[in-house]
């Protein structure tokens, strides 16, 4: 637009001034250097140089850079900036460049047009160094293939002129011109390409100018050749093989499977799958669609499947498939411990059973194969059994001793199955056998015998104590009951005594018992077990009567009657410790209960007697004087050692005199003295009628009540049980344990004169005694010859006289001075040793 305005500027000065349009034209080539001479102006304008300089000639433009500069000083056009054609004009031709050359004073205007002639400057040149082509294989012949045309910015004979192509078989080069003159290129295929055989292939083409020199510029030309889907996917191997342990963990690599195509592209990628998979296989492995690897998805059991058969396919994109087949060998793991299947058992066992009594038969398997299935049983080697194998996979458990229910009563039997792989694999499986009993033992006591203590004077049906036996046999066999043995224990059967419970093996007193009539019960206890048949034992039972203090001391000597009186006889000439008689007493009771001791209770001079505290004699302590009064009563009581103590009291008349007349006077008295108690006497035995009849009254009926009772205790008891009499007890202790142990009897008959007695042995019970009649006031003139007044029952007066105290007294001490002539006396004298 700038340069429009010049020109129009340029016209209307021209119009103006009426001015002449003069005008020049140069050719010069491009890419002139600066400074180099374009042409003589002022010369060619017809011009001197001092119009130039004084006309302050001068180029008008208008554009920039400005191409040529005027030399005034000599009138010539210089090149003021390279001139490059293809940058000024481009494909335009021909090329000029105009500019306006001014005068002044008087203006003038002159154009100069410069024309640029080209040089072959540029070489032919492609856009990119590389053309990268894709052919499909399947192309057919003749096809065309446009090819990137090159540039040149030279014109004319510069420009490009010719496409040359690289010898190959496949293309052939054709040029082909445009409507504003261009060439351009294109491939014609001649003959097929073949992917497999050349998928690439590499071609040049070349653009040549017509300069000179010539130049020309090169492009690569990369054909892919593209694949067309004409070849299946061929695996490798027709069959694969791997190995794989079962129990193999999930992802584990199996094999990898490999197929090629010979495509490309599309055509050539191959896709793996697993085609016509059966049953659950699709769980167990799985296979990548790109790199054919094989792998493990689910849990591999050697004892399920052995052996796995896959087919294995490869899939182009095309659609095209081929298959292989996979052959997967399982490998057996010990990972199956053997099973034990109880097929029979037989519990309870009896204790009795034979050795080798068959007690289960067991099953055992092992699905593993070869030496991971193969199995030994074993059992506990302490154990009394032993195992044998029959049939395949069958074993027996036998006994292998005689069973003893009561040494073990059950057996806890674990057999354990082992397999022979590596490391081994167990299982075991317990059998609890129990053994049933068998009546093979007896119950047996506690101890060997018993021996029991109660107290006399129980309560019937006191517990006295327990045997206890055990049977150790089980359940019945093993149910004690208890009897008592049909013995007798002092002429009646023991059930009389005592009864047991038969299941609990208490003993109980049947009666009240009485150390004085029995003092030791033995029994035999049986203890029966409930077998059939029933097995039993005995064991001998003791019960001791423990003794109380349930009976006073009896006064055996001096005898107390009611008729008449005892009197011992102490001469006056009786020294210190004279032994004037000895109270005889005895305690039917035992031990510390028939312990006597003897004491003075009352006296008339107690300082004239002492009684031993241990024996009862009866002694002087002084010497006895003629002042002492003839008749000496003493009261002894007797005690025993019991708790509480009892006790006896005998009254003892002494006599103490040198004759028989002196005794009998004083003794009168005594009797007198007994009649004035002769109506308290009355009152006394009126009582004692009374009270001896209520207690008939009473005794009948507790007579009565014991029958009754007796009765039924043969019912309940299926025995008899008879009154036991009641016998006066024995004055002698059995068991040594009384005060006296022998007992002699002697018969002393005398006379006055000592030279007529004799003595022989009489009955017992007699006693020592001299019968005298204290009413007569004669002398021993009336004692009889044949029949001693001692004999006689109702005799008023018993003397005795101690055998010893009979032997000390001289022969005027046994006359008696009352003028009575001799007779016999008879003396009956029981000596207690």
């Amino acid at each position: 637009s700038h340069s429009i305005e010049i020109w129009i500027i340029f016209l209307y000065f021209c119009f103006i001034f009426n001015l002449a349009s003069c005008q020049i034209r140069y050719s010069i080539p491009e890419e002139m250097k600066k400074g180099s001479l374009i042409g003589n102006v002022a010369q060619d304008l017809g011009l001197d140089l001092k119009r130039l300089r004084s006309g302050r000639a001068r180029i008008l433009t208008g554009e920039s850079p400005q191409y040529a500069d005027l030399k005034t000083d000599k009138g010539i056009l210089v090149v003021n900036e390279r001139m490059d054609r293809e940058q000024l004009c481009g494909d335009v031709t021909p090329c000029s460049l105009s500019f306006e050359l001014i005068l002044e004073n008087p203006i003038e205007l002159h154009r100069v047009t410069l024309e640029i002639l080209d040089i072959n400057d540029h070489t032919p040149s492609f856009k990119n160094k590389n053309l990268n082509l894709e052919i499909s294989e399947s192309a057919t012949l003749g096809t065309p293939f446009d090819l990137e045309s090159a540039e040149d910015p030279d014109v004319g004979h510069n420009s490009l002129q010719n496409y040359v192509l690289t010898a190959n078989e496949h293309f052939v080069l054709k040029q082909q011109s445009n409507m504003d003159g261009s060439i351009f290129a294109e491939m014609i295929l001649q003959k097929p390409l073949d992917r497999e055989m050349n998928p690439h292939l590499s071609l040049k083409l070349i653009a040549v100018d017509g300069g000179t020199p010539q130049k020309s510029g090169t492009v690569h030309i990369e054909i892919t050749v593209l694949d067309a889907n004409d070849n299946a996917p061929v695996f490798n191997q027709s069959v694969y093989r791997a190995t794989l342990i079962e129990n193999a963990p999930i992802g584990t690599y199996i094999t990898t499977v490999n197929a090629s195509d010979a495509d490309a592209g599309p055509y050539g990628m191959v896709t793996y799958y697993f085609s016509n998979l059966k049953g659950g296989l699709a769980d167990l492995f799985n296979i990548d669609v790109a790199s054919g690897k094989i792998s493990v998805t689910g849990k591999i059991d050697f004892e399920k499947d052995r052996k796995y058969e896959l087919r294995v396919a490869a899939k182009d994109q095309g659609g095209l498939n081929n298959g292989s087949k996979l052959i997967i060998d399982v490998m057996d793991v010990n990972d199956n411990a053997p099973v034990i299947n109880v097929m029979s058992f037989s519990s309870p066992v009896s204790e009795d059973a034979l050795t080798g009594t068959t007690i289960a038969v067991i099953n055992v398997k092992d699905s593993d194969s070869e030496k991971n299935g193969k199995i030994t049983c074993s059992i506990d080697s302490k154990l009394p059994f032993k195992i044998q194998s029959s049939l395949t996979n069958y074993y027996n458990l036998l006994s292998d001793v005689v069973f003893d229910r009561e040494t073990t009563s059950e057996y806890n039997i674990t057999i354990t199955a082992t397999d022979s792989g590596s490391p081994p694999l167990s299982s075991a499986t317990t059998l609890r056998l129990v053994i049933s009993d068998v009546n093979d033992n007896a119950p047996i006591f506690t101890r060997k015998s018993y021996s029991a203590h109660v107290v006399e004077n129980n309560e019937p049906g006191v517990s006295i104590f327990t045997v206890s036996a055990r049977d150790v046999d089980w359940n019945q066999n093993a149910r004690v009951s208890y009897l008592l043995e049909d013995t007798q224990v002092s002429g009646s059967p023991a059930s009389t005594h005592v009864s047991i419970n038969s299941e609990t093996g208490v003993l109980y007193a049947a009666r009240s018992f009485d150390y004085e009539q029995i003092k030791a019960l033995q029994l035999v206890v049986k203890a029966q077990d409930g077998g059939s048949p029933p097995l039993s034992s005995n064991v001998s039972v003791k019960i001791l009567i423990q003794d109380q203090n349930d009976n006073a001391p009896q006064v055996l000597y001096p005898v107390q009657t009611g008729g008449s009186l005892v009197a011992e006889m102490v001469p006056r000439s009786a020294d210190v410790g004279y032994l004037v008689t000895k109270v005889v007493a005895v305690d039917v009771d035992s031990g510390q209960n028939a312990w006597l001791s003897y004491k003075l209770q009352k006296a008339t001079d107690r300082a004239l007697f002492e009684v031993g505290l241990q024996n009862g004699e009866i002694r002087t302590i002084r010497q006895v004087t003629d002042k002492d009064a003839v008749k000496q009563r003493l009261t002894v009581i007797v005690e025993d050692n019991g708790q509480p103590s009892r006790s006896a009291t005998v009254i003892v008349n002494v006599a103490v005199a040198d004759s028989f007349p002196e005794v009998l006077s004083e003794f009168t008295d005594f009797t007198h003295d007994k009649e004035y108690n002769d109506n308290l006497t009355f009152y006394l035995v009126l009582a004692l009628a009374v009270v001896s009849f209520l207690f008939i009254t009473c005794l009948v009926v507790i007579i009565s009540v014991k029958i009754y009772r007796w009765r039924q205790s043969r019912i309940l008891y299926h025995s008899s049980l008879p009154v036991i009499p009641y016998y006066p007890p024995r004055y002698s202790d059995t068991l040594g344990t009384g005060t006296l142990q022998h007992v002699y009897n002697y018969e002393v008959c005398r006379t006055t004169d000592s030279r007529k007695s004799d003595c022989k042995v009489g009955n017992a019970g007699s006693q020592n005694v001299l019968i005298m009649d204290p009413s007569s006031t004669g002398t021993m003139q009336r004692i009889q010859s044949e029949k001693s007044i001692l004999d006689e029952p109702d005799s008023p007066l018993e003397l005795p006289i101690p055998l010893n105290a009979m032997e000390r007294r001289t022969e005027p001490q046994r006359r008696i001075q009352a003028g009575a002539r001799p007779r016999h006396a008879r003396f009956e004298t029981r000596l207690v040793v």
